[in-house]
């Protein structure tokens, strides 16, 4: 690992949270590695972290099977980029980052051409689609998998794994938040997590400022915070407030999700990254879902599982509510909230079972392990092994 010896690393993240991820990776490895180079696909964190950004992944980022086709102009324009860079640049390592219908066919391009792939944060093949784990077994040389259960898959179709444990957990507080006392069951602060893609923002957000209506009706002294991703468009939340947010008073947060999880009673947040940094909050949630018809109805036909939300599928069973597609309306979010809010010991017994969650998911210093599966793959050495694979049980 001599700085004489600059080598060149090519990562690819498609969307906010892997990019985020990403862009820790990349630092980790620059301080085990000096003088590295780094190239690829990413967003504005990769970038403040060093990489060369080739393609912006804000608009490669989609939600659903059939959503695909809207932007596959520019999909197809980002592969063309990526392989390209590969042929042409040659880097030492491939880091992909989660975005599978995209990586897994840049992967191909990488084996071609002899660069090792190391893919960190695993497809949800466990879920859907396990036929994958074949193609992965070609294309990938090593995976760094975020969840316990996930090095039990790979072991079994004998995929060179580590489980590094949760990203997530590097930049969290050592325990749950405690509740807020100013925050009473009779005058809650809801939160409202409507996600990181404008299509997400556009299906869930109308309904969650429908059910702050109907639930200020019940509980009149409850209040909303709103929290937005910087990667959703302006014009698309005024859009939305103008229509169904005139009469309803609230507070955007821009800064992250967890303010939001400081000073809420609970949260309504859309399936995703941002429910399991919820639970390792210790704050009950309502998970909702809800894409197009078609895709919907295309992957309930191929999905596996009995939970979308990851707090419900880490634990084995289901400690949140989970409400999907036809229903999320701001009837059935309102009379779910209602419901909770009104039951202290449901809500106690939801901290108290997110708080065990957070044990499962091992501690801190995911991107540092990364970097070092990363280290020793750019040196021809065998990755290490991180923290023991452990098995779900169910409850």
């Amino acid at each position: 690992m001599s700085p004489a010896d600059p080598k060149r690393v090519m990562i690819i993240a498609g969307e906010a949270s892997g990019e985020q991820h990403g862009a820790k990776v990349v630092t980790a490895l620059g301080e085990k590695y000096p003088g590295l180079s780094f190239f690829g696909i990413g967003g504005p964190a990769m970038r403040a972290a060093g990489v060369h950004i080739l393609a912006d992944s804000h608009d490669l980022a989609v939600v659903g099977i059939t959503e695909i086709f809207s932007k596959s102009a520019t999909i197809i324009k980002g592969l063309a980029v990526a392989k390209k860079a590969l042929k042409r640049l040659k880097p030492d390592l491939l880091i992909l980052v989660d975005f599978p219908e995209f990586n897994l066919h840049v992967a191909t391009t990488a084996k071609r051409a002899g660069v090792p792939v190391l893919y960190y944060i695993s497809p949800q093949i466990w879920a859907w689609r396990s036929g994958r784990v074949k193609k992965i077994r070609r294309r990938v040389d090593h995976m760094a998998v975020i969840l316990p259960f996930e090095a039990e898959f790979y072991h079994r179709f004998q995929v060179p794994v580590t489980f590094v444990g949760h990203p997530l957990l590097d930049g969290a507080p050592g325990e749950a938040l405690e509740p807020d006392p100013a925050s009473t069951l009779r005058q809650p602060t809801i939160g409202f997590l409507p996600g990181s893609r404008d299509k997400e923002v556009l299906q869930l957000l109308p309904e969650m400022l429908e059910s702050a209506k109907l639930l200020k009706q019940k509980l009149p002294g409850a209040k909303f915070l709103i929290s937005l991703a910087p990667s959703i468009k302006k014009e698309i939340i005024e859009g939305i407030l103008s229509v169904h947010g005139k009469t309803l008073d609230y507070d955007i947060e821009r800064g992250g999700a967890h303010p939001v999880f400081r000073r809420s009673t609970m949260v309504v947040a859309a399936s995703g990254t941002v429910t399991l940094e919820a639970a390792m909050a210790g704050v009950p949630m309502v998970i909702v879902y809800k894409i197009s018809p078609l895709s919907y109805r295309l992957g309930r036909a191929l999905i596996r599982v009995e939970h979308i939300g990851l707090a419900n599928l880490i634990a084995g069973r289901r400690i949140v509510p989970e409400l999907i597609q036809h229903e999320v309306t701001g009837e059935t979010i309102a009379d779910t909230l209602h419901r909770m809010l009104s039951n202290p010991v449901e809500l106690t017994d939801c901290r108290q079972a997110l708080t065990e969650l957070r044990h499962e998911l091992g501690g801190p210093g995911a991107s540092g392990r990364v970097a070092d599966i990363a280290a020793r793959m750019l040196g021809g050495s065998p990755p290490p092994y991180g923290p023991s694979p452990k098995t779900r049980t169910s409850k």
